[in-house]
């Protein structure tokens, strides 16, 4: 029973840290690490360690966390911008990944005395990055969006290279040896077969979702579509190797994503809520568990105290060197070495690198796959020690400093009036193809619509279309003049609030039903829904 109780309590307890850091505009992740490091440490002090839930299966951390997490991501991320950036791609998440698993791995096989093996699941699980906070910080200081894609794209790709050396790896630790072509062949296997998956699981699963006409259906499906597809890969075996679930899911999710404007609008309105829900809920509890893991973690290890704080500083500045000694050759040899892509992609500036090498926190992934490792495999706990340390020493030094970074190195990009003259040429072909298909439904019709209808039709369009164009006019800061949309999107709102206000009095005396309620609630929601701009 205590057990249950015990889930519980992690999981109300993660989400109201998590929620306290948004408010105070804190780290996250490093508060819930903390948080959860001092409630571990109370706990073993008092000898309550068995309800501290530091024995998590490692199947419930991978098959629970992992595709959920990796599916949200690949689905909301630009398809055809990491198709345009698929040179940095590459070099960053398949190339430095593994350049950062050998370095890695060949310096603590000798530094800590963990076997070849072991020591390369540890360089696989500290490699991928985590471009959450990286990105959120570097859209709201104005970089240039392809450094955002770059950093977005890594991180979801290099999640897929990261896992697959990973399991590798634990195979060998497992199994008492694996020469270099098998470990070469098992891991070409399961990107292969991986890739081969999803492409099969997707265009299968886009034609059963358009067919779903519920759209709460739909995202229930959507929700069961990451699980079952890391199910179906992992299935797969020839011999002793077996396709990549990793690689499966995200090929899928981003095949969803970029067809996701195909399914209908309450899907997508659903959809939304949902799916951040499911990051931030899972997120925070990996970030608590690690944290309650590790005064467990460090009875294991093996090594003095010494040692143990020796060998996490190195580790953490092993993977931040390996990271900046590979971004400025990956960014200038191709370029120096041919000229068609030098001539199609110029040399950028000393400083994009200088913050692609700077923003390289490792984050949630690389915590629940640590989490996975059984207990059988050798220098499990060493290995632990150091992703967290890993994990909590890039999000500190890198995560802290990265804004000022960015400040001093003076990279911007004018892109908020680059979008938003996109946005109006866009709503002004979009707006013309709406006016026009409605005069030709106006003249196909026998009956006309009631008095005012059309009007009201063309009246909305105009406004729609000059909102558009009325943004380019609206720079940002406290002095900008607001706009005849803006103005009017304010007070509709507090109209809005008005009605919402009536509606519920009307309900508390017994003049509604709460049917009524729900149902013009619902509406007046959708039209605020409309109003809201980021």
């Amino acid at each position: 029973m205590h057990g249950t109780f015990t889930l519980f309590a992690l999981v109300i307890g993660a989400v109201v840290v998590a929620g306290v850091a948004k408010k105070l505009k804190l780290s996250a992740p490093i508060l819930l690490v903390l948080v959860g490091l001092g409630v571990g440490l109370i706990l073993d002090r008092f000898g309550m360690a068995d309800y501290s839930l530091t024995r998590l299966g490692p199947e419930v951390v991978l098959f629970l966390t992992l595709p959920p997490l990796l599916y949200a991501e690949a689905s909301e991320s630009s398809y055809l911008g990491l198709r345009q950036s698929a040179r940095a791609l590459g070099l960053l998440s398949v190339g430095l990944v593994l350049a950062t698993t050998v370095v890695v791995g060949v310096v603590m096989h000798y530094a800590c005395g963990l076997s070849l093996p072991a020591a390369f699941m540890l360089g696989a699980l500290v490699a991928p990055t985590d471009a959450v906070a990286a990105t959120a910080i570097g859209r709201s200081l104005g970089l240039p969006r392809r450094i955002l894609t770059v950093l977005g794209g890594e991180s979801l790709l290099n999640d897929a290279t990261g896992l697959t050396a990973y399991r590798v790896a634990l195979a060998a630790a497992l199994g008492g040896g694996v020469s270099l072509w098998e470990g070469g062949a098992a891991f070409i296997f399961a990107a292969v077969g991986g890739v081969a998956v999803g492409l099969i699981a997707a265009p299968i699963l886009q034609w059963v979702r358009l067919r779903v006409a519920d759209p709460v259906l739909d995202n229930v499906l959507a929700l069961l579509i990451p699980f079952g597809v890391y199910a179906i890969a992992e299935s797969i075996h020839v011999g002793e190797f077996a396709a990549s679930g990793v690689l499966a899911v995200v090929v899928v999710g981003l095949y969803l994503g970029h067809r996701k404007a195909q399914t209908g609008y309450s899907s997508r309105l659903i959809a939304g809520g949902v799916w951040k829900m499911v990051k931030f809920f899972l997120e925070s509890i990996v970030f608590a568990l690690i944290g309650l893991q590790l005064p467990s973690v460090l009875k294991s290890p093996g090594l003095s105290p010494v040692g143990l704080v020796l060998s996490g500083i190195g580790v953490i500045v092993l993977v931040i060197v390996v990271r900046i000694v590979w971004v400025y050759p990956a960014t200038y040899l191709p370029r120096l070495l041919v000229r068609k892509i030098r001539e199609r992609d110029p040399y950028p500036n000393w400083r994009q690198p200088a913050i692609i090498s700077w923003a390289g926190m490792r984050g949630v992934v690389s915590l629940a796959a640590a989490f996975a490792i059984p207990e059988t495999v050798p220098g499990r706990g060493l290995i632990l020690y150091l992703v967290f340390c890993v994990v909590l020493g890039t999000l500190v030094v890198q995560g802290l400093t990265l804004p000022t970074v960015i400040r001093k190195l003076g990279i911007s990009a004018n892109d908020a009036f680059a979008d938003n003259l996109a946005e109006a040429n866009a709503q002004q072909a979009a707006i013309r193809a709406a006016v026009e298909r409605l005069e030709t439904v106006l003249a196909e019709e026998d009956v006309e619509p009631p008095d005012g209808v059309a009007e009201r039709l063309r009246a909305w369009a105009d406004s729609r279309q000059l909102g558009a164009w009325e943004r380019l006019g609206s720079g940002p800061g406290p002095g900008a003049k607001e706009t005849p949309s803006a103005a009017y999107r304010r007070l509709r709102r507090e109209m809005l609030t008005a009605e919402r206000a009536v509606f519920v009095r009307m309900r508390d005396s017994r003049q509604i039903d709460d049917e009524v309620l729900r149902r013009v609630t619902h509406e007046l929601d959708l039209e605020e829904a409309m109003l809201a701009r980021e």
